[in-house]
């Protein structure tokens, strides 16, 4: 009788989901009411579980090293002061409320982001710059991903040999072919360019590359100006896509501009291209999902037709971006007041980094590390690739409650002058002994 009550129910159930009985007749799953007893149990994503053990370890001794965020020399998470002035000011401005934003978010948001990254740049002058306001970087490449696949069907997407992660799992949801091309060289710890080069020319005409457009994630290896200018002739010779991704604008050198270098580059030739932004990291609003995605086309009618074409898969994925973060981000960008505050208070966090390089390699060498270090300093940005194998890793974190990436990646951010001795130790003695 219980089994028959069940079996009625799930009846009851479907048919009011508006599924006919007679499919699933005959289904001992559904008629149990097992709906969900078949769905696969994944693996966590590999930068939030190490987070999560780190968390969960009790040992004062503990340094997260995993996660891409910016830490104080105390190892403290840091909200700018410029972000908690800016705040204040909204809180009383009597112009601003919780309505939806328009489903391509705060259009004053969307010009500012993209003058951070263009500068005055011919494309925008003529409205040749499609973009929407995103969930930060990841919405952004999400957003892009499903406006290649709709609008370039068949096309395959080249990325960098290793990426961030996320990249290989937002294209496979998206269902765009993707590839990959030779970036970094392990022997040397820096820039395959001959490889990149060759895998550009070999790649069928009209392939779309993901370029980092500075502080490559993981392994902090940026392409040189000269070394730009030979990537921006091939692609344009082979009549490539560039697809930049730029979560760390000002994170590479202290400076905006010098970190917009790639994207101003390819602009200025006249190439089409789409761009992926976050504010994330510049401006510490991890939790607020601050992003941009662009397209930059040659006419502006081409720039009216991908407007909507981002808006069309903006409004069945999520409706529309949320407001505070972008209103933040915004008043900094278009502030010139706010804008130096910012300035000045960007440039510290990446002196800091810059500082803990410095000291992390000589505390390496002065123990007597095996091998050289110098890819400590010559490396840039939030993240080094450490080259640590993943035995060594594991034997960190087991050993001196040091967490980090498998593959040897550490955010350089989450080191200290009071830690680095420590860390250092850690690291010769898993070379050593792992």
């Amino acid at each position: 009788m219980a089994a028959e009550q069940t079996y009625a129910q799930v009846i009851n159930r479907v048919v009011k989901l508006g599924i006919a009985p007679e499919d699933i007749i005959g289904n001992e799953t559904a008629a149990s009411g097992a709906f969900f007893a078949s769905v696969e149990k994944l693996l966590p994503d590999a930068i939030f579980h190490t987070k999560a053990r780190y968390a969960k370890d009790s040992d004062p001794r503990k340094i997260n090293l995993g996660i891409g965020a910016y830490r104080t020399e105390a190892g403290k998470p840091l909200v700018l002061q410029v972000v908690k002035n800016v705040e204040a000011e909204l809180l009383v401005d009597p112009t601003l409320n919780k309505e939806y934003l328009p489903i391509g978010g705060d259009a004053g948001f969307v010009r500012a982001a993209q003058t951070s990254m263009f500068g005055q740049c011919v494309s925008m002058a003529e409205g040749r710059v499609a973009g929407c306001q995103t969930l930060s970087g990841t919405g952004a490449l999400r957003i892009i991903a499903n406006f290649l696949h709709n609008n370039l069907p068949g096309c395959t997407v080249y990325k960098s040999s290793p990426t961030w992660g996320n990249h290989r799992k937002i294209l496979l949801k998206a269902g765009v072919n993707q590839a990959d091309y030779r970036y970094y060289d392990a022997s040397t710890r820096g820039l395959d360019i001959n490889g990149m080069l060759e895998d550009m020319e070999n790649a069928p005409n009209g392939s779309v590359f993901l370029l980092h457009a500075c502080a490559h994630n993981p392994t902090g290896v940026d392409p040189t100006q000269e070394q730009w200018q030979m990537v921006l002739e091939v692609m344009q010779r082979k009549g490539h896509l560039p697809w930049f991704d730029s979560a760390y604008q000002g994170y590479a050198s202290g400076d905006l501009d010098a970190d917009a270098y790639s994207v101003r580059l390819f602009e200025s030739a006249g190439m089409e291209m789409v761009l992926c932004q976050s504010f994330s990291k510049n401006l510490g609003l991890y939790g607020e999902r601050v992003g941009c995605a662009s397209v930059v086309c040659l006419t502006s009618e081409a720039r009216i037709a991908c407007d909507t074409q981002l808006r069309g898969i903006i409004r069945p994925m999520y409706s529309n971006p949320p407001k505070h973060g972008c209103y933040i981000a915004k008043r900094v960008l278009t502030d010139p007041v706010r804008f130096e505050e910012w300035n000045v208070e960007l440039k510290g966090m990446s002196d800091r980094i810059l500082q803990m390089r410095v000291e992390l390699r000589n505390a390496l060498e002065v123990k007597g590390a095996p091998g050289t270090w110098n890819h400590i300093t010559d490396q840039i940005g939030m993240f080094s690739f450490t080259g640590l194998s993943p035995e060594q890793v594991d034997f960190i974190e087991q050993k001196y409650h040091i967490y980090m990436l498998r593959s040897g990646r550490v955010s350089m951010a989450g080191v200290s002058s009071s830690k680095v001795d420590y860390i250092a130790t850690a690291m010769v003695d898993a070379l050593n002994s792992a």
